[in-house]
Protein backbone atom coordinates (compact mmCIF):
# COMPACT_ATOMS: atom_id res chain seq x y z
CA UNK A 1 0.00 0.00 0.00
CA UNK A 2 1.03 3.52 -0.79
CA UNK A 3 1.69 6.24 1.75
CA UNK A 4 -1.80 8.37 0.07
CA UNK A 5 -3.63 5.12 0.59
CA UNK A 6 -2.74 4.53 4.11
CA UNK A 7 -3.50 7.83 5.14
CA UNK A 8 -6.66 8.18 3.61
CA UNK A 9 -7.57 4.67 5.03
CA UNK A 10 -6.52 5.79 8.46
CA UNK A 11 -8.39 9.16 8.02
CA UNK A 12 -11.83 7.01 7.02
CA UNK A 13 -11.29 4.67 9.50
CA UNK A 14 -10.61 7.54 12.44
CA UNK A 15 -14.07 9.45 11.09
CA UNK A 16 -15.72 6.03 11.34
CA UNK A 17 -14.56 5.59 15.36
CA UNK A 18 -15.42 8.75 16.15
CA UNK A 19 -18.93 8.71 14.81
CA UNK A 20 -19.71 5.08 16.32
CA UNK A 21 -18.82 6.88 19.53
CA UNK A 22 -20.63 9.63 19.30
CA UNK A 23 -23.43 7.66 18.33
CA UNK A 24 -23.63 5.21 21.39
CA UNK A 25 -22.23 8.39 24.06
CA UNK A 26 -25.97 9.30 23.95
CA UNK A 27 -27.59 12.54 25.63
CA UNK A 28 -27.94 10.29 29.32
CA UNK A 29 -28.82 12.27 32.33
CA UNK A 30 -25.85 9.84 34.13
CA UNK A 31 -28.87 6.86 35.14
CA UNK A 32 -27.95 3.50 35.20
CA UNK A 33 -31.77 2.72 33.26
CA UNK A 34 -31.73 1.19 29.62
CA UNK A 35 -33.71 3.15 27.07
CA UNK A 36 -33.48 1.27 24.06
CA UNK A 37 -36.38 3.59 21.76
CA UNK A 38 -35.24 5.46 19.13
CA UNK A 39 -37.25 8.79 20.38
CA UNK A 40 -38.64 10.49 22.83
CA UNK A 41 -41.73 11.83 23.73
CA UNK A 42 -42.53 15.80 23.93
CA UNK A 43 -42.24 15.86 27.71
CA UNK A 44 -39.27 13.21 27.88
CA UNK A 45 -37.46 16.30 25.48
CA UNK A 46 -38.37 19.50 27.83
CA UNK A 47 -37.92 17.82 31.28
CA UNK A 48 -35.34 15.26 30.81
CA UNK A 49 -37.43 12.18 31.79
CA UNK A 50 -41.12 11.11 31.70
CA UNK A 51 -41.07 11.23 35.76
CA UNK A 52 -43.35 13.96 37.80
CA UNK A 53 -41.12 17.34 38.02
CA UNK A 54 -39.33 18.11 40.99
CA UNK A 55 -40.86 20.21 43.47
CA UNK A 56 -39.28 23.77 42.34
CA UNK A 57 -40.05 23.20 39.09
CA UNK A 58 -43.36 22.67 40.41
CA UNK A 59 -43.25 25.79 42.10
CA UNK A 60 -41.77 27.48 39.24
CA UNK A 61 -44.58 26.55 36.68
CA UNK A 62 -47.22 27.54 39.80
CA UNK A 63 -46.24 30.96 39.78
CA UNK A 64 -48.49 33.36 38.31
CA UNK A 65 -47.65 35.14 35.40
CA UNK A 66 -48.42 38.53 36.75
CA UNK A 67 -44.96 38.73 38.92
CA UNK A 68 -43.24 39.63 36.09
CA UNK A 69 -42.40 43.31 35.40
CA UNK A 70 -45.31 44.70 32.83
CA UNK A 71 -42.02 45.87 30.91
CA UNK A 72 -40.46 42.30 30.08
CA UNK A 73 -43.54 41.43 29.19
CA UNK A 74 -44.29 44.36 26.33
CA UNK A 75 -40.70 43.41 25.42
CA UNK A 76 -41.20 39.75 24.78
CA UNK A 77 -44.83 40.46 22.83
CA UNK A 78 -43.20 42.71 20.60
CA UNK A 79 -41.85 42.09 17.50
CA UNK A 80 -37.59 41.80 16.59
CA UNK A 81 -38.59 45.25 14.63
CA UNK A 82 -40.21 47.04 17.68
CA UNK A 83 -37.28 45.71 19.88
CA UNK A 84 -34.68 47.01 17.75
CA UNK A 85 -35.73 50.39 17.24
CA UNK A 86 -36.93 50.93 20.76
CA UNK A 87 -33.46 50.25 20.88
CA UNK A 88 -32.27 52.47 19.15
CA UNK A 89 -34.39 54.97 19.97
CA UNK A 90 -33.32 54.84 23.04
CA UNK A 91 -29.13 54.40 22.32
CA UNK A 92 -29.27 55.33 18.65
CA UNK A 93 -27.71 58.55 16.87
CA UNK A 94 -30.05 60.87 15.12
CA UNK A 95 -28.78 59.36 11.67
CA UNK A 96 -29.10 55.77 12.70
CA UNK A 97 -32.61 56.97 13.95
CA UNK A 98 -33.88 58.06 11.08
CA UNK A 99 -32.20 55.00 9.10
CA UNK A 100 -34.11 52.41 11.81
CA UNK A 101 -37.60 54.00 11.05
CA UNK A 102 -37.49 52.98 7.45
CA UNK A 103 -37.34 49.08 9.04
CA UNK A 104 -39.73 47.00 8.35
CA UNK A 105 -39.17 43.52 9.62
CA UNK A 106 -36.37 41.48 11.45
CA UNK A 107 -35.44 38.07 11.43
CA UNK A 108 -33.12 35.74 13.31
CA UNK A 109 -31.83 38.23 15.75
CA UNK A 110 -34.06 36.27 18.82
CA UNK A 111 -32.14 32.73 18.43
CA UNK A 112 -27.98 33.23 18.52
CA UNK A 113 -25.42 30.32 19.30
CA UNK A 114 -22.04 32.50 17.93
CA UNK A 115 -21.16 29.97 15.62
CA UNK A 116 -22.86 30.86 12.57
CA UNK A 117 -25.64 33.87 13.70
CA UNK A 118 -27.42 35.64 10.59
CA UNK A 119 -30.10 38.01 11.26
CA UNK A 120 -32.13 39.57 8.46
CA UNK A 121 -33.29 42.96 8.35
CA UNK A 122 -36.06 44.20 5.65
CA UNK A 123 -36.74 47.97 4.81
CA UNK A 124 -39.23 50.23 2.91
CA UNK A 125 -36.42 51.48 0.61
CA UNK A 126 -36.59 51.12 -2.95
CA UNK A 127 -34.05 50.45 -5.69
CA UNK A 128 -31.54 47.77 -4.64
CA UNK A 129 -28.06 48.12 -4.31
CA UNK A 130 -28.25 51.67 -6.47
CA UNK A 131 -30.94 52.87 -4.79
CA UNK A 132 -31.49 55.27 -2.13
CA UNK A 133 -31.02 52.79 0.65
CA UNK A 134 -27.99 51.34 0.88
CA UNK A 135 -26.12 54.74 2.48
CA UNK A 136 -29.08 53.75 5.55
CA UNK A 137 -28.36 50.22 5.56
CA UNK A 138 -24.56 50.69 6.80
CA UNK A 139 -26.07 52.67 9.59
CA UNK A 140 -28.80 50.29 10.00
CA UNK A 141 -26.12 47.14 10.31
CA UNK A 142 -24.03 49.26 12.76
CA UNK A 143 -27.23 49.83 14.96
CA UNK A 144 -27.79 46.33 14.64
CA UNK A 145 -24.18 45.46 15.90
CA UNK A 146 -24.69 47.78 18.89
CA UNK A 147 -28.03 45.88 19.85
CA UNK A 148 -27.21 42.13 19.29
CA UNK A 149 -23.68 40.97 19.81
CA UNK A 150 -21.76 37.50 18.52
CA UNK A 151 -18.91 36.29 17.72
CA UNK A 152 -19.43 35.40 13.95
CA UNK A 153 -23.24 37.47 13.27
CA UNK A 154 -23.44 38.43 10.12
CA UNK A 155 -26.97 40.98 9.50
CA UNK A 156 -28.54 41.49 5.77
CA UNK A 157 -30.09 44.71 4.97
CA UNK A 158 -32.60 44.30 2.22
CA UNK A 159 -35.15 46.60 0.23
CA UNK A 160 -38.79 46.48 -0.07
CA UNK A 161 -38.33 44.37 -2.61
CA UNK A 162 -36.25 41.78 -1.08
CA UNK A 163 -32.95 43.36 -2.65
CA UNK A 164 -29.58 43.34 -1.18
CA UNK A 165 -28.89 46.73 0.60
CA UNK A 166 -26.07 45.66 2.05
CA UNK A 167 -24.68 43.77 5.28
CA UNK A 168 -22.42 44.27 8.49
CA UNK A 169 -20.98 42.08 11.26
CA UNK A 170 -22.40 42.03 14.65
Amino acid sequence: MGMKTKIALGAVVGIAVIGALSANAGDGDGDAKSDNRTSASAGEKAGGSSEAKPAEDKAADDKPADDKPAEDKAEKKASQADQFKAFVQKNGTSKEKDAVSHVTKVQGADEQNDILDAADVYTDFTGGIMGEGTGPAKLIASAFADWKDSENGLVTIYDADGELLGNGQF
